[in-house]
């Protein structure tokens, strides 16, 4: 076959072949050599146990070694290229696992043969091995028949290979995403047969997989694979609750099209590394899923034959906090996507009538850092076919950015406080630290949006003012 093999491969199957043993890349790595797809991290099975090929891993690896996969019969150890690339290479005994039907972890068991060892991976895809140093291509599924239709199917009986390891389903689903194939028949048939066993795997396993999903270049056609395969309904069932039934009026739109589109639209809006949202951006795709996802629980049918969705956007707030934690995504993705779909109607009253500079500034001071994000999330939204409209959107947006630009030039938008602190408002009004100094502090920090900075005297006498006011309702 017509590839380049990395060195370090050959380099290190005749360290192998010294000692007298098998070595051969397996997997992705072999995948990708046939895709031309970069790769830096090598996968390798060997007929050597871990105590026997531990040596030659460690002369090998002259910049890292590590053996945290010792007891699943794995090594791994890195070098450095002259360039500064870092190369990573993982070795594992050839497997014959056994697994318990209630978990998806092996009983480790050391095969004796390579064919053996790929029978128990996922897709033929990635049952495809190279021996080295020799180069001989070892193909017993006809995984490069696969590859080069597009297709992951299983080694081994499709249902035998999910009952064993169930993560292979969300695994086939990120493929898809991942490298554009589609699920054989038979394989999708039994992924549909046998959903209800992704329970068994631990909610971390299923998040890694769906970010990796969401992370690629066609995260649309991955999320339609998940709801098309009945995962979704599992593990992420507000998405196929977007599948809204069209009453025979059709009188509101499928919502799980429109959020495929707006998802599109997203990662187009994504900027290169130097922009303010550089692709892939995990929490802007994970917005676009599920800005709308409050919808089916606020639907309502009202006179006339309109439909409405009041608070949508609040009620999708609280969903999403709610399933991205159940699915132990980071605290601070968890805060930023839910804030992005609570916010993700903010800017449509400025279309009707353009807000004042206290309300821009208001705008992007609740929006604080998910401020760019907001706006590629908003004008992704936006999916009127009607040209006029969307046309008078687009303006609108561009407007309000402009004008968020130049009020930049003035103020410090990022670090906007009251032009008094709290010791100053304790001092001049005479108070102990206590509530009412917050709601001093409050009020200064309004009378800051409104206003824009303002001299110190005009400050001092905005919070006498103020307070007197307020000693003059508790006298009343």
């Amino acid at each position: 076959m017509d590839f380049e093999v990395w060195p370090e491969a050959i380099e290190l199957g005749r360290m192998f072949a010294e000692e007298g043993y098998e070595l051969a890349l397996v997997g992705g790595p072999v995948r990708d050599l046939l895709l031309r797809r970069p790769s830096h991290d090598l996968d390798f099975t060997t007929s050597a146990r871990p105590e026997e090929f531990e040596p030659i891993l460690r002369r090998f690896g002259r910049d890292g070694f590590w053996d945290m996969g010792r007891k699943f019969g794995t090594l791994g150890a890195m070098r450095r290229r002259p360039d500064g690339t870092e190369v990573k290479v993982e070795v594992t005994t050839y497997r014959s696992d056994r697994y318990d039907p209630d978990s998806r972890k092996p009983e480790v068991a050391y095969g004796d043969s390579l064919e053996g060892d790929l029978s128990r991976r996922d897709f033929t895809v990635n049952a495809m091995a190279l021996r080295v140093p020799e180069l001989e291509f070892v193909d017993p599924f006809g995984g490069a028949n696969d590859l080069a239709k597009g297709v992951l199917r299983t080694p081994v009986d499709p249902r035998q290979s999910f009952d064993d390891d169930p993560l292979r389903m969300m695994r086939a689903v990120r493929f898809v995403a991942q490298l554009g194939f589609r699920i054989a028949p038979e394989t999708a048939e039994a992924i549909c047969a046998m959903v209800d066993r992704i329970e068994i795997v631990s909610a971390e396993r299923v998040r890694d997989e769906l970010t990796k999903l969401l992370l690629s270049d066609r995260p649309r056609a991955g999320i339609e694979a998940l709801v098309e395969s009945g995962l979704a309904d599992i593990v992420f069932p507000e998405i196929p609750a977007l599948q809204l039934q069209i009453d025979e009026h059709h009188r509101h739109k499928d919502m799980f099209e429109h959020t495929m589109i707006v998802l599109d639209r997203a990662v187009a809006l994504e900027t290169d590394d130097d922009g303010p949202v550089p692709r892939p951006d995990l929490t802007l795709r994970l917005a676009a899923i599920m800005h709308d996802i409050g919808k089916p629980k606020t639907r309502r049918f009202e006179p006339g034959g309109k439909v409405s969705f009041h608070h949508h956007d609040a009620v999708g707030a609280k969903l999403t906090r709610k399933r991205l934690k159940a699915l132990r995504f980071d605290h601070h993705i968890v805060q930023d996507v839910s804030e992005l779909v609570n916010l993700h109607l903010r800017f449509h009253g400025y279309v009707d009538e353009p807000w004042t500079d206290s309300a821009v500034r208001r705008y992007v001071k609740d929006a604080g850092h998910l401020y760019e994000r907001l706006n590629r999330l908003t004008r992704a939204d936006t999916t009127t076919q009607n040209r006029r409209k969307a046309a008078i959107f687009a303006h609108a947006m561009d407007e309000m950015e402009e004008r968020v630009r130049e009020l930049k030039k003035k103020e410090d938008f990022d670090a906007i406080r009251p032009d008094l602190d709290g010791n100053e408002i304790m001092e001049l009004l005479g108070l102990e630290p206590g509530p009412a100094v917050g709601q001093a502090y409050r009020h200064m920090l309004e009378y800051r949006l409104d206003h824009g900075p303002v001299e110190h005297d005009e400050a001092v006498a905005e919070l006498k003012r103020w307070h007197a006011a307020q000693q003059g309702g508790a006298a009343a």
